[in-house]
């Protein structure tokens, strides 16, 4: 079953109010041609789940955002995203659901095993609890009677995923040291879109590859959309690091967006790659160390 679609493919599947999941993880290896999509499209009233970088704060700026369920929203280099405070400081934000990483990791694992929670030790005694009355207890049924959290599934309708090679059928490779949560954000959607910095040929996978980077299954993905760089201007290890300069530019945005937007969202993909310097620009950009 050959699911590569095109970006256009891609947000005609997409509805207003839609509860969407993005994988990465700050500014690292985020699926942001797709972000940037929905940013031109007419989509609203988005509930948004996220480890939280440029995608929320891009999203936040684009008045997409309905609801966010989030554990941070950070650029890594630069600890802060600008367009997310903007927005969160301003009560732009209908609403929002911030919990302890571990939890929103937690709720997610649950919705991907169809449980509607799991138990866990995770926020208790702060003010994640205190903030989020919605969050209850639960009871050991055992003999020593913990009180624990009932931390809720987090059930996405889409996933939104960035990986470094995948084959027309939904094979996906991460060959990053860290492949974040994006297989639990896979588990706990109904459908996955992936963007790919490469789409290759079944039989050109290496079996230890396979075995080593392929993170969730081929059966959750519902559309593949090949896009080299595609994860710009957060990093895609081993092909390209976080790209500082763009991270600055747009952070500096946040006071005038208007030019940000014209040149980099009110455009097409290919147009936006051109205007940060063009594919060998982005790849040349190197590995962020921490």
């Amino acid at each position: 079953m050959n699911k590569v679609i095109t970006t256009n493919d891609f947000i005609s599947k997409l509805e207003d109010g839609m509860t969407i999941g993005i994988g990465g993880w700050g500014a690292r290896r985020k699926p942001m041609s797709l972000v940037r999509e929905i940013c031109r499209s007419n989509l609203k009233d988005l509930t948004l789940v996220s480890y939280g970088g440029p995608d929320i704060g891009l999203l936040s700026s684009c008045k997409k955002i309905r609801k966010l369920i989030f554990g941070f929203v950070s650029l890594d280099l630069i600890p802060l995203d600008s367009h997310f405070r903007n927005a969160r400081q301003s009560g732009e934000l209908p609403e929002v659901v911030e919990i302890d990483e571990g939890m929103l990791q937690w709720g997610l694992r649950a919705a991907g095993m169809n449980l509607p929670f799991l138990p866990t030790r995770v926020g208790i005694g702060t003010d994640v609890l205190k903030n989020n009355p919605h969050i209850k207890f639960v009871e050991s049924p055992y003999d020593d009677k913990e009180k624990l959290v009932a931390m809720p599934a987090i059930k996405l309708d889409v996933a939104l995923l960035h990986v470094n090679e995948s084959d027309e059928k939904g094979n996906t490779l991460i060959f990053g040291p860290d492949p974040f949560f994006d297989d639990l954000f896979a588990r706990a959607a109904s459908k996955t879109f992936v963007s790919t910095e490469k789409l290759v040929d079944s039989t050109s996978f290496d079996k230890e590859k396979v075995a080593n980077y392929n993170r969730f299954e081929r059966n959750l993905v519902s559309g593949i959309i090949p896009d080299e760089g595609g994860a710009h201007p957060t990093a895609c290890n081993p092909s390209y690091g976080i790209d500082l300069d763009h991270l600055k530019e747009y952070s500096k945005s946040a006071k005038t967006f208007d030019e940000y937007q014209e040149k980099y969202l009110f455009v097409d993909e290919a147009t936006y790659k051109k205007n940060v310097g063009g594919i060998k620009s982005i790849t040349s950009i190197p590995l962020t160390k921490f």
